[in-house]
């Protein structure tokens, strides 16, 4: 896979680059750090008496399930290369596998796209049936996400399915985990844009969304004769969104925008405010949470509200309004105290807990029994990696230069207490919507371990720090939000931290982007860069998201436009922020790598990047490290490269 080959590759140049640091003891290969880890998802049957486990070997993934209190291994299935998405049990004797590859359907026009799949493990008789699999007119596709329900006929499987038959259909259908077969359980069609189940599989709202209006509306039950619009709001971008069940089994959750709901003065940390609808009277409350939650937790067994959690600056924090779950993570919170533990997954008792650390470790996934009073470790995430080879990590906070205050992450090699002049290296997320967070970063610790520094800087435009820090990074891609990430180096090196003259930015998707823009628009903290995965033209990036839509004009497009500060779709404005088109200024090496079957970011933008870059550059001389071409490396991988990994 693309991140995996990714990482050596992204080393390899920034060793090169900035040359050998100091390394004070005896490291990993860096083979334990490109590879995947050991363990990708762990999940507790109902009774907590058995447990479900995503083992990889090299990129290989199986499901296995084994006794808890034995280690008796009772059944396995191989899912190969596929990357697996989610593993959930139905009942206590079956598995639910969402998998999904990179695919090309011909015969139906489909382009190659990131499909999802279903697959159903039988314990008893270890056999593997497809979700949707011989369902008569319907693609054996899953479109959005797969739930399981305990309904009156037994344990089921509610999704959507693409109609072969009729063009704007995509059903929800009830599935039998035994065959994989479905039956309708309520027609959808296309502009039906998101449900909620309720504990029994009944659908208690739904959405629809018109592309051309950008209009959304909130539809609730009608008694046994359909649905009811309740609500209708104009959302061009910013879309409200259902978060599953409220605290009672006749509530929902919405996360949307009602200025005529807000308490005076109240001052939303995001530009969405949770509430609790009422399915029977429409009425809307708001949630009162004390801090808003990036997530929110529902009862495994209920599927009721129960809790949110949020990333702070030295972990994952959650708040729960269930006073049992209450009462249970408190417990482990004091048990694990110093290590931020990571709620993964509970029995429907919430006696049993799995919790993943990483904090000081490469992670660490162990049960808590309650009625034992123990903690058992069940896995490492990166066995090769002791805890005395991880680096610590610091949080931090500098100022921009126009005053705005910016929250990051420095790693440092391991054994380092007293950092002076290390090489550094920037490490940009994706998203760029998105966080860098407290905790065990596998690109952040490879480089560490061979004597780096690493500096993950929450730019603005970054979440998790309020609307108004979101929105101030609107219109700066290039900008602001580029030199937030020089600001950093700048900061580093005024504290004696970090070597001036070893610098390098390394970043994947827009990530990927920034560190082409740190060698083309703001090129002076850095020696060197390595793009995985990248934009380097973004009119041209927009225009290709257009051409992806039923409408050129769609809510992706105008989503974009408005993060990258375009007027309209086309807008010339936007090549002067696109390091493609300014390849002639960049005065340092720039490494670019791209998976050819990436869905999110095409590779024809490290490839149109390397044009540009290779036509212009020629007939210049690569000078002491200093000058040099562009170069372009490329992996038939099926995936985007976004190294951000999502919280357990």
């Amino acid at each position: 896979m693309i991140a995996t080959w990714a990482k050596g590759v992204a080393l390899a140049i920034a060793l090169v680059i900035l040359g050998q640091a100091q390394v004070a003891r005896a490291a990993p290969p860096l083979e334990a750090y490109s590879a995947m880890p050991a363990i990708e998802y762990m999940e507790l049957s109902p009774s907590g008496d058995l447990m479900a486990r995503v083992t990889v070997v090299g990129e290989r993934r199986a499901v296995v399930v084994s006794r808890i209190s034995t280690g008796e291994h009772l059944a396995a299935a191989p899912v190969g290369e596929a990357k697996v998405r989610d593993v959930r049990w139905v009942g206590e004797d079956r598995v639910l596998i969402i998998t999904s590859q990179t695919r090309a359907i011909a015969t139906l026009g489909v382009p190659r796209s990131e499909l999802y799949f279903g697959l159903v493990l039988d314990i008893a008789t270890r056999d593997v049936v497809q979700v949707l699999d011989r369902t008569t007119g319907v693609l054996g596709v899953l479109v959005g996400p797969t739930s399981v329900r305990k309904t009156g006929r037994g344990d089921a499987l509610f999704v959507r399915g693409v109609s072969l038959v009729e063009s704007r259909r995509i059903d929800l259908f009830e599935v039998d985990p035994a065959t994989g077969r479905g039956r309708v359980a309520l027609e959808m069609d296309r502009d039906v844009s998101d449900y909620v189940l309720d504990g029994e599989g009944q659908v208690a709202a739904m959405a629809r969304y018109d592309e051309r209006r950008g209009r959304w509306s909130l539809l609730l039950p009608l008694g046994r004769s359909g649905f009811r619009t309740a609500w209708e709001v104009d959302a061009p971008v910013d879309t409200p969104t259902f978060l599953g069940m409220g605290r009672t089994p006749r509530t929902v959750v919405v996360s949307a925008s009602r200025p005529d709901l807000q308490v005076e003065g109240d001052k939303p940390e995001t530009s969405d405010v949770l509430f609790e609808i009422d399915i029977d009277t429409g009425a809307w409350t708001p949630l009162a949470f004390k801090e808003h939650p990036d997530f929110l937790l529902h009862h495994p067994a209920t599927r009721l509200l129960v809790g949110g959690g949020r990333s702070e600056d030295d972990g994952v924090r959650y708040e729960f309004v269930d006073a049992e779950a209450a009462s249970r993570w408190t417990s482990i919170e004091r048990a694990f105290a110093g290590k931020a533990p990571q709620l993964v997954s509970w029995s429907h008792d919430l006696r049993q807990v799995v919790v993943f650390t990483d904090v000081g470790e490469s992670g660490v996934y162990q049960i808590v029994d309650f009625d034992r009073g123990v903690a058992d470790i069940l896995a490492d995430a990166y066995p090769a990696i002791p805890a005395d080879q991880v680096g610590a990590i610091r949080s931090i906070r500098y100022q921009a230069a126009d005053g705005l205050e910016i929250h990051g992450y420095l790693t440092l090699p391991p054994g380092v207490e007293e950092p002076a002049n290390l090489p550094l290296v920037v490490l940009a997320h994706g998203g760029p919507a998105s966080r860098d967070v407290m905790g065990f970063d596998w690109w952040a610790q490879a480089l560490a371990s061979r004597g780096y520094a690493v500096l993950q800087s929450n730019f603005r435009g970054s979440t998790g720090y309020g609307l108004a820090f979101m929105e101030a990074g609107y219109g700066q891609w290039g900008r602001k939000m580029q030199t937030d990430l020089s600001d950093g180096v700048r900061w580093l090196v005024d504290e004696g931290l970090v070597d001036p003259a070893r610098v390098c930015i390394v970043g994947a998707s827009y990530g990927g982007y920034a560190a082409m823009a740190g060698a083309t628009l703001d090129r002076d903290a850095y020696r060197c860069a390595v793009s995985v995965a990248g934009v380097s033209d973004l009119r041209r990036m927009v225009n290709w998201e257009a051409s992806q839509g039923i409408r050129r004009d769609n809510q992706t497009v105008r989503y974009w436009n408005r993060f990258m500060g375009a007027d309209k779709l086309n807008d010339r404005a936007l090549d002067a922020l696109s390091p493609a088109l300014q390849a002639e200024t960049a005065d340092g090496p720039l490494l670019l790598i791209h998976g050819r079957d990436d869905t999110v970011v095409p590779i024809e933008q490290s490839r149109h990047g390397q044009r540009h870059a290779t036509g212009r550059q020629a007939g210049r001389v690569h000078r002491a490290g200093r000058r040099g071409p562009l170069a372009v490396a490329r992996r038939d991988a099926p995936a985007h490269a976004d190294r951000d990994r999502p919280l357990p």
